[in-house]
């Protein structure tokens, strides 16, 4: 098993950063690939980011592309999300999640963090 527990998450104006953090246990957490994804009230999860094992590979999602940036740390078992210019429908609650790279489905999810966005 592996447990995530996410940070940073609250409560930011439109314009604003937040750094969200994800800390990892229980795993070799150099061996997976991490991904956030959200989701806001009344709609379906989504996918914002993931980063490959060894940082060297990442991804967005069309909505953030350019505004977020997704790191690891491995010496700190530790993947954070970098929100920049955030708007009100970057509201949601905010999950990390794990998977070994041979698996098509994220394996292990965090209890996942709040993040507001004012107008």
């Amino acid at each position: 098993q592996m447990q995530l527990v996410e940070s940073g998450g609250g409560l930011v104006q439109a314009g604003g950063s937040l750094r969200l953090s994800c800390t990892a246990s229980g795993r070799t957490f150099s061996s997976y690939y991490m991904g956030w994804f959200r989701q806001a009230p009344g709609k379906e999860r989504e996918f914002v980011a993931s980063i490959s094992w060894s940082g060297g590979n990442t991804y967005y999602g069309d909505s953030v592309k350019g505004r977020f940036t997704v790191s690891r740390d491995n010496a700190k078992n530790t993947v954070y999300l970098q929100m920049n210019s955030l708007q009100p429908e970057d509201t949601a609650v905010y999950y990390c999640a794990a998977r070994r790279p041979s698996a098509n489905k994220y394996e292990y999810w965090g209890q996942g963090t709040q993040v507001t966005v004012s107008s």
